[in-house]
């Protein structure tokens, strides 16, 4: 009998009935659809709209502002610096607290350029509303009392002292250094303003910087038809043109390391080739952590040196000029630099070959890409116009030689921190 029960376990029983055909699934449920194109508009009012949908379960939506630093004068100094913290100030259709927790609940940040202020919040899309409302309120409508503008003062001063404790933080001289006017001016507010800056002041610079004329609001997993609703019905309250910069040319007197000469201007496709000189030279290690063993510049730099050191080239484009080619350092600053420098110089009499350029492009071209797969990535590239992946591989040769004679022509700027015994003056190199 228990042999009997045991072989029932292991029938089989099949039915005379047929299987009924499986049909083929055109689609599958649940699987998103194909991300749409960047949509582009500018309303009439002048601003600008661009946005992307891809559908993600997130979504991040940034207003530019051209009202970064470049765009103060001796009067109003450090007022960009105030308006980074005045984000969660009381305004007319939100208090700070609730501003402060709404934010802090779906996640926003303010970031602020010498070129411009980015305000930017991400969240889900479910509650992409509720945030933007939020960041409406924060950049048309805020009330700057006294007493919440005196208690941002600590703030500042502590984001100064912070900041300054990076070593790297002292390539920020070289734009005094280089400039005058627009460009000249710090990220920070000098300490003599601390406390100086009057309501009346923020009033002023808001009321003349942040119109619509110098605003663009992006998006990115948002509608382009809902961010252009809302750029209709919430940003057209201030119209008009935006109080223009002043255009800055480089002058390059030397200050007394980072070493600087005046580069392409964002947009352009001399900034193109300064990104491929760039990249030939050596743009950082690729591997975490990593020595940079590999970069042509700290080759050449490390022979005879036995001391740490640090090299690097850097680019800054700004809309009007741009600073390039800077280094940092640590200690035989001198042989360092000049090494560096001979390396530049040999670039520009040609001696550069096809290989090294293409090479410098396939690690340029990743990098850029690679910036972009983040929601932030893109929209800030966006924001920049400075989708220019098709312009990399249309660089020739003779533009990077000739955006290294550009480097090695042009008058120079340095500035320099820490022990200076062995840092050179520009006329020495």
């Amino acid at each position: 009998m228990q042999l009997l029960n045991g072989a029932r376990s292991f029938l089989r029983f099949y039915s005379l009935k047929v299987a009924p055909k499986v049909k083929a699934m055109t689609t599958l449920e649940g699987v998103p659809p194909h991300p749409q194109d960047l949509g582009f508009t500018k309303l009439p009012n002048g601003l600008v709209i661009a946005s992307l949908e891809n559908y993600a379960p997130s979504s991040r939506v940034g207003l530019f502002i051209k009202a970064g630093s470049r765009y103060k004068d001796s009067n109003n100094l450090g007022t960009s610096h105030l308006l980074h913290f005045a984000s969660s100030l009381t305004t007319k259709g939100a208090s700070s607290f609730k501003i402060t927790h709404g934010i802090e609940a779906g996640g926003g940040k303010l970031t602020s350029t010498r070129e411009n202020m980015a305000y930017t919040v991400e969240c889900l899309q479910d509650d992409i509303n509720i945030l933007m409302e939020f960041l409406l309120n924060v950049t048309t409508a805020l009330e700057f009392r006294c007493w919440e503008v005196a208690a941002l003062l600590s703030q500042i001063r502590i984001d100064k002292a912070v900041a300054f404790q990076n070593p790297q933080a002292h390539i920020i001289n070289l734009h005094p250094a280089a400039y005058r006017h627009a460009l000249a001016n710090s990220l920070y507010c000098p300490d003599y303003r601390i406390g100086k800056v009057t309501t009346d002041e923020l009033h002023y610079y808001v009321q003349n910087h942040f119109t619509s004329e110098g605003m663009a609001l992006m998006g990115v997993g948002v509608s382009h038809l809902v961010l252009k609703q809302v750029a209709e019905q919430l940003l057209n309250m201030r119209g008009g043109l935006s109080l223009p910069g002043a255009k800055d040319r480089y002058h390059g007197e030397w200050r007394q390391s980072a070493f600087a000469a005046e580069s392409a201007t964002s947009g352009r496709a001399e900034a193109n080739a300064l990104n491929v000189l760039q990249h030939v030279l050596g743009a950082g290690p690729h591997v975490k952590r990593g020595s940079n063993a590999t970069s042509p510049l700290n080759q050449v730099a490390a022979k005879g040196i036995h001391q740490p050191f640090d090299i690097s080239p850097f680019n800054a484009s700004y809309l009007d000029s741009a600073l390039g080619f800077t280094l940092s350092q640590a200690a035989a600053a001198r042989d360092v630099i000049k090494a560096a420098y001979n390396q530049v110089k040999a670039i520009a009499q040609g001696n550069l070959s096809s290989t090294d350029v293409q090479a410098a492009k396939n690690k340029l071209k990743p990098r850029y890409l690679k910036s972009l797969e983040s929601s932030e990535g893109f929209l800030d590239e966006v924001s920049s116009q400075a989708l220019v992946t098709g312009q990399i591989d249309s660089v020739a040769d003779t533009y990077v030689i000739n955006a290294a004679k550009k480097i090695v022509s042009g008058q120079k700027s340095m500035a320099a921190s820490g022990n200076l015994g062995h840092t050179p003056s520009v006329d020495k190199l």
